[in-house]
């Protein structure tokens, strides 16, 4: 069998590794939940078979994703955000204008995010018992404790790399083939080549924090839920919050892998092709999920009348200039200004943060200072202009900053997780309107 050739594109600055399976109708990005390596992966029959199962109706767009596999190390934790545009990357350097992506358990999340951001671009979810929040909560009871992520983390730390780890790993991931020995062997060098101990450990802790649960109902597209009966009420968490998805049951999965079961495959591929087939010509989406910033400067009526009219319209304009140039070094829209402040909206809250906060110190170079607040959330698009509940939050957010303050909603700060940012809890604030939220202050120490 001829193994596809490795293809190389850029996100950013990060080279990510690509593999075209496939001519079907419909194209299909699949990426694996964890770890992957493009190579290895066709070194083991069974989990080609998925991979040629998938291209015998769809044309595959395959990558590790970076940080794993072929695709680059990286020093900075891998953030969902940047996954997304890895996702975006490889969809344009393939010509792919709109695709199903298929994924599982952590995967997942950064499915649900792209999704949610370009609904455009996206003609359906195939999501294997997804995972929506890394640490449990009471109304998300399925993800582990903060003790029990102590432990995971430490077991990971000492023993990632490791022969007898990965042997343990691959009784609770494939128990059916924990004592096959040939496959016990390609898991092992399958898995080093995945992930560095360091890589590992940094997944992790990203996974940890990692929470796009108040997006599901930003979701839009066609959902399908594979998942084992056992795990179904996980599913309906999320089914109940992506308007008409639907879950389907692998009854006879055992562990993490469709592809080690041929009944368990034969399903899948099975519910991925009538799935795919019955997908029509999507409706241009109306709603998207955006990062809405809003900034004000801080004491304009006062050093307006110490000013004077004019020289206050020249220091305006030095400072309009100075937001539109940072918006347009991060992806920022401008929707609207109004007297001094600005509102824009990104397509990733760890841009919309960088903007923001270059913005607090550029404007000190003319003697101003500003506050800003930031919300994702979903938004109706009226023309250009977003719309919707996520706007009055996020402008209500930008009311409670200090002073040389960049504040960040909840959701803002659990869709960063695993980047290098830090925040400062400012508890949670009442929102004229809008409910109470927990706030928080991006902070300036590294």
């Amino acid at each position: 069998m001829d193994v596809p050739d490795i293809q190389y594109t850029r996100s950013g600055d990060v080279a990510v590794a690509y593999q075209v399976v496939g001519e079907g109708p419909v194209d299909v990005v699949w990426f694996r939940g964890m770890a992957g390596d493009l190579l290895s992966t066709w070194d083991q029959p069974l989990i080609v078979r998925h991979a040629l199962g998938l291209a015998a109706f769809s044309r595959v767009l395959g990558f590790d994703k970076r940080g794993t596999g072929l695709s680059d190390r990286v020093r900075e934790a891998a953030t969902l955000e940047t996954r997304m545009d890895d996702v975006r990357a490889v969809m344009d350097a393939a010509g792919s204008e709109r695709a199903v992506l298929w994924t599982a358990h952590e995967g997942s999340r950064t499915a649900l995010l792209f999704a949610a951001t370009y609904p455009e671009r996206t003609a359906g979810l195939v999501l294997l018992e997804p995972s929506v929040r890394g640490t449990g909560s009471s109304d998300y009871p399925w993800a582990p404790s903060e003790e029990e992520w102590r432990q995971r983390l430490a077991s990971v730390r000492e023993g990632w790399g490791q022969r007898g780890f990965f042997a343990e790993l691959l009784c609770e991931w494939a128990p059916s083939l924990a004592h096959d020995d040939a496959f016990k062997e390609w898991f092992v060098g399958h898995m080093r080549r995945s992930l560095s101990p360091g890589a590992a450990l940094s997944f992790f802790r990203t996974m940890k924090d990692a929470d796009v649960s108040d997006i599901l109902s930003a979701v839009s597209v066609p959902t399908l839920l594979l998942c084992k009966p056992g795990q179904r009420p996980e599913a309906e968490y999320v089914a109940q919050r992506i308007a008409g998805s639907e879950i389907v049951e692998l009854s006879g999965l055992d562990g993490l892998f469709t592809w080690v079961d041929d009944d368990v495959h034969e399903q899948t591929m099975r519910e991925s092709e009538r799935f795919l087939m019955r997908i029509g010509r999507p409706h241009e989406p109306d709603r998207v999920l955006a990062t809405v910033l809003f900034t004000d400067i801080v004491g304009s009526t006062r050093r307006a009348a110490e000013l004077g009219n004019a020289a206050w319209r020249t220091l305006l304009e030095r400072h309009h200039a100075l937001v539109r140039s940072r918006l347009d070094q991060f992806h920022g829209d401008e929707i609207d200004t109004a007297g001094d402040g600005f509102f824009a909206a990104f397509d990733g809250p760890r841009r919309a943060i960088e903007c923001a906060r270059a913005l607090v110190e550029d404007v000190q170079s003319i003697g101003l200072e500003l506050r800003a607040g930031l919300h994702t959330g979903e938004c109706e698009l009226m023309g250009r202009k977003p719309s919707g509940i996520a706007v009055p939050i996020g402008a209500r957010v930008a009311e409670q900053a200090q002073a040389g303050e960049v504040l960040v909603s909840s959701t803002v700060k659990d869709l960063v997780a695993g980047s290098e940012l830090t925040f400062e809890d400012r508890g949670l604030h009442e929102l004229k309107g809008v409910g109470e939220w927990r706030l928080y202050a991006v902070s300036n120490r590294p």
